[in-house]
């Protein structure tokens, strides 16, 4: 069994290149796949379900709809840019929502996917936001805005969170070991594949005399980008370009 691996690709009309190679990767290399996780952002942003008729929407919903067509299981599981992704736009590319986090049997050996956000521990202004806007009581709120509204939101939010990264350190937006360690601990996996960081790397740990895997995937920027290829002979990053 082939399964397949991405994350944050942050698509965008601004980012027409990156649009283009993850269409072609899900009509090229994920078609040869039993599975595709999508583990979070990817999309820029994502102002709620009724957006779905804008045009990137629609081609990305379409294509994924394609994909599930040549009965390739398609999951995705909201990050810090889509959390507001829901059943709309699950329906419409045929693909299940997962939580963050969820283990699953990858190859006999169960495996932990989460975003990776939550293992930011040390960016607590980061993490007082993130409380905030997955309240459900402030989704409520904010979904019952006009859509131009809660984009011109999310727009202002962005733009402080990328102000605001210039006053942290790398290592306060990077996962904080013990987060990893009680993640490995809690959820009983011996690996662990996330997004989020921007830092892929492959990291070994021995928790409680057992070893673990912490698999970093990478982002998608300019017209490259990498998907995670995983089978019985194990996992290999596969590199991908226009």
């Amino acid at each position: 069994m082939t399964t397949l691996f991405i994350s944050d690709l942050h698509l965008a009309d601004t980012r027409p290149g990156v649009t283009r190679l993850f269409l072609d990767f899900l009509r090229g290399p994920a078609c040869n796949a039993d599975a595709l996780y999508i583990v979070g952002d990817l999309f820029e942003y994502w102002a709620g379900d009724d957006d779905l008729d804008e045009p990137l929407n629609r081609a990305v919903a379409a294509a994924l709809s394609e994909l599930a067509d040549h009965r390739v299981k398609t999951f995705f599981m909201a990050g810090n840019r889509d959390f507001l992704i829901g059943g709309g736009f699950a329906q419409r590319s045929g693909l299940a929502l997962l939580d963050d986090a969820t283990v699953i049997d990858l190859d006999a050996m169960p495996t932990l996917l989460m975003h990776g956000d939550t293992l930011c521990t040390d960016d607590l202004a980061y993490q007082q936001l993130r409380d905030t806007v997955r309240a459900p009581a402030y989704i409520a709120q904010f979904l019952s805005q006009p859509l131009a509204a809660r984009k011109a939101q999310i727009a202002a939010i962005r733009a402080r969170s990328e102000a605001d990264k210039g006053t942290k350190t790398a290592q306060i937006m990077d996962v904080n070991r013990d987060a990893v360690v009680a993640a490995f601990r809690r959820h009983g996996a011996a690996r662990l594949i996330h997004g989020h960081t921007h830092r892929p790397a492959d990291h070994r740990y021995e928790i409680d005399g057992r070893p673990c895997t912490r698999i970093v995937l990478a982002d998608w920027h300019h017209e490259r980008g990498e998907y995670l290829r995983c089978d019985g002979g194990g996992c290999l990053r596969v590199a991908i370009h226009a």
